[in-house]
């Protein structure tokens, strides 16, 4: 079963004390930074709630809705995500729960939607939703967790009792990640400053390889500016990778210049392990050059993000291009 991260025990309280004294609404929006944890929150409330013997709000994890629960068999636990991670949520499986809302718990209590990242339904997903949202049924919760509350409707977003995730403290995420990825305080302070303090993001990362994409993407960038790589190898090679990825990392590295060549300090911030890196570009770069790419590599991650569906190759391409060519301005 899920439980509930450090961190969120205060939010936990509020929303057991609020379902107590019955004044649990039937939708509710979690936002905050991807990686905070929203979707593991919206679990343990969702299991909470189906549970037949709940401790504190908490589920047992010995009863029969608890077993269905961990089998990921159990009917009244609906869960709606894109088909393919970086589509959308399309209408149809959106209309698919919703009947299944509407029909009678299995179970006979609540009925429960748990839509991540719900900011991804299109237009017609959104309004379909929507509808139900105005006219909910008895003892049903939807649960909508974005990770980019901007591009919900706002139609949607006043409907739902909103809570806000945000990271927790640098000391408490650093414990709580060392000891989930059996590493030291100190490196785990590395990979929470790589995932701008996002903990479940951070131990993704480490645990699933992420960071030998990085590697690979970070030497990339190195070799170009030594002339070892050229752009359109690069772009060939890396094209098939998580390109919105990238370029969120590459992102924080422009991030990380410019606040070396504005603010004087004396390293990164983010990427703590590319410090010569950084300083050698905010000492070698002009700073209108410098803000022209980064301003580029957000547009072009922000076209990623809105599925305008680039050819990632020739972004990649561009991009690298102007990276040889900002690098070697005298």
């Amino acid at each position: 079963m899920n439980a509930v991260l450090p961190w969120h025990r205060p939010l936990w309280q509020r929303l057991v004390k609020q379902q107590a004294e019955g004044r649990l609404p039937h939708a509710m929006l979690f936002a905050g930074a991807k990686g905070v944890g929203k979707v593991q929150f919206a679990e343990a409330i969702g299991a909470g709630l189906l549970c037949h013997a709940p401790s504190d709000g908490a589920a047992c994890g010995r009863c029969k809705s608890c077993e269905l629960i961990k089998g990921g068999s159990h009917p009244d636990l609906l869960r709606l995500s894109p088909e393919e991670e970086g589509k959308v949520i399309k209408v149809d499986p959106v209309r698919e729960m919703i009947d299944k809302l509407h029909g009678t718990a299995q179970q006979g209590g609540y009925r429960i939607l748990i839509v991540h990242p719900a900011e991804e339904m299109n237009v017609a997903a959104a309004n379909a939703i929507l509808k139900t949202l105005e006219e909910p049924g008895d003892a049903t919760l939807i649960m909508l967790v974005v990770d980019q509350l901007g591009k919900v409707m706002p139609t949607i977003r006043s409907r739902c009792q909103r809570v806000d995730f945000p990271a927790p403290q640098p000391a408490e995420a650093r414990g709580w990640l060392a000891a989930e990825a059996e590493i030291s305080e100190d490196e785990a302070g590395k990979f929470l400053a790589l995932a701008q303090g996002a903990p479940l993001l951070a131990r993704d990362w480490k645990l699933g390889g992420v960071k030998d994409l990085r590697a690979k993407f970070l030497t990339g960038l190195a070799d170009l500016i030594r002339n070892r790589q050229s752009p359109l190898t690069l772009a060939e090679q890396l094209q098939k990778e998580d390109v919105a990825l990238m370029l969120n990392w590459w992102g924080t590295l422009m991030s990380d210049v410019i606040h070396l060549q504005l603010a004087g300090a004396e390293g990164p911030r983010t990427n703590l392990d590319m410090a010569k890196l950084v300083t050698a570009l905010a000492k070698r770069c002009q700073s209108d050059a410098i803000f022209k790419l980064n301003d580029q590599i957000h547009q072009e991650r922000a076209a990623l993000m809105y599925h305008q569906n680039p050819n990632k190759q020739l972004l990649l391409e561009k991009l690298f291009m102007d990276w040889k060519s900002l690098t070697q301005t005298d």
